[in-house]
């Protein structure tokens, strides 16, 4: 029961009470009776106003409430003439004041944060108290790889990627370095905020790459630079020395001068080599930027098809072109390309050794992508790490420079590119020759 009807109820039990009792006063006491009826009056009207008195703070808290409830801030009171009812009024209408001040600037920080978020280069993914992704920004969503599928309620270990897969793994407050594919570096680390009393889990991925590449490159084409210095001085001088000492093999013995004329030639053959093998270390530094044409991707294609058919055909392995019926044109230095696919082909050889299939494909939608498949020995999760370092090789002899090079052209050219095993087992490189899709 409601606080104003127990109010009536009782005001009107009261008055029946009274009524009846002066009725029994009409007949004896008449001038009594109508002192007591008077008195019933005037009780009538001063429980009508304090009625009014007592109702109308009720209304107002009412009125107030049901504001709140619609969240609505900029509705007040004026006040009424009474000390006690302006009082309330007067702290009512501050409290919605004040309440509206904070809700304005809770908006602010709230669309500025949202802002800032979204305008942020680093990925950040909000977590739930169930770790389901409650918010991610942009950025988050293509270093995620979503390929346009939504990524919001779904758990890090339920989303396909290396990347997702070890973000899940992060303990609180923890900071990791990641590398994904042996080319992507990124810097994750998982933290707290406190939102309505309640702690929530973000993660920040910020990635490393270009400025890991730029550092590496500095690094080693310093490296190389001074190695190729001292070695080329070297094998100069000693192969003079060496072609110099020949003209005294006259002056040996018959049976010493054939030995001593075959020990120098190896020698400075010898030097050759190392001349050459520090060559190839110097041309990865020295990789021109690319002369950019329009160049149709299909012709480059075939050449290289021409160029590594009789290699494919002695191993036994299937080149296999699946390419488009009309001309695919790329800005891109047709040379250096060549050279980018005819090392991932020989690779792919290489890989396989005898009996497989290279499967060559070019899309041009929904963005242009030159895909290079081939079944061989696949690469394991500890190799997947370093595939693209520099001088990094699975060979016994190998140097390391194949995928170095196809690396420095690829990102001087500004074109995205991936290499892993998938579940099938083929190995898969592909190449973007536009803004790759997530």
């Amino acid at each position: 029961m409601k606080l104003r009807l127990k109010f009536v109820l009782f005001i009107t039990i009261l008055h029946i009470i009274l009524v009846l009792f002066s009725l029994r006063l009409l007949r004896e006491y008449k001038l009594l009776f109508m002192g007591i009826e008077l008195l019933i009056l005037v009780s009538v009207v001063v429980s009508i106003y304090l009625y009014k008195s007592f109702i109308q703070p009720l209304n107002l808290i009412s009125a107030g409430i049901e504001s709140l409830k619609d969240k609505d801030f900029n509705t007040k009171f004026v006040k009424v003439g009474q000390r006690e009812m302006d009082d309330l009024i007067g702290v009512y209408n501050r409290m919605i004041d004040e309440l509206r001040i904070e809700r304005v600037k809770l908006k602010e920080q709230h669309y500025f944060l949202n802002k800032l978020i979204n305008a942020s280069p680093s990925g950040i993914i909000v977590l739930d108290f169930e770790d389901r992704i409650s918010h991610l920004n942009p950025s988050a969503r293509s270093l995620l790889n979503s390929g346009g599928k939504e990524l919001i309620g779904k758990r890090l270990i339920e989303i396909d990627g290396i990347l997702p897969r070890k973000l899940s793994a992060l303990d609180q407050g923890e900071s990791a370095i990641m590398n994904v594919d042996g080319l992507h570096s990124y810097k994750c680390r998982k933290s707290h905020f406190l939102d309505r009393g309640f702690h929530h889990h973000f993660i920040m991925i910020e990635e490393l790459t270009e400025e890991i590449l730029k550092t590496e490159k500095r690094a080693y084409g310093k490296v190389i630079r001074m190695m190729s210095h001292e070695v080329s001085n070297s094998i100069g001088a000693i192969n003079s020395i060496l072609s110099s000492s020949l003209n005294y093999r006259d002056q040996l013995k018959p049976e010493d001068k054939t030995d001593f004329e075959n020990a120098v030639k190896v020698a400075i053959e010898r030097n050759f080599r190392l001349s050459r093998f520090m060559t190839n270390f110097t041309d990865v530094v020295k990789i021109p930027p690319p002369v950019r044409e329009s160049y149709d991707l299909n012709r480059l294609l075939n050449s290289v098809k021409v160029l590594m058919g009789p290699q494919c055909e002695s191993n036994n392995i299937e080149l296999i072109m699946d390419l488009t019926d009309y001309p695919i044109f790329v800005d891109m230095d047709p040379h250096q390309m060549e050279q980018v696919i005819v090392n991932i082909v020989k690779n792919s050889i290489e890989s396989i050794g005898e009996n497989g299939e290279i499967y060559i494909h070019m899309e041009n939608a929904p963005a242009g992508r030159l895909l290079i498949r081939d079944n061989g020995k696949g690469i394991s999760d500890e190799v997947q790490k370093n595939i693209f370092a520099p001088f990094f090789s699975t060979k016994k002899e190998g140097q390391g420079l194949g995928l170095t090079v196809i690396r420095e052209i690829l990102i001087n050219h500004g074109f995205d590119f991936s290499l892993d095993t998938k579940a099938d087992g083929y190995t898969d490189f592909a190449i973007w020759f536009e803004k790759r899709p997530h």
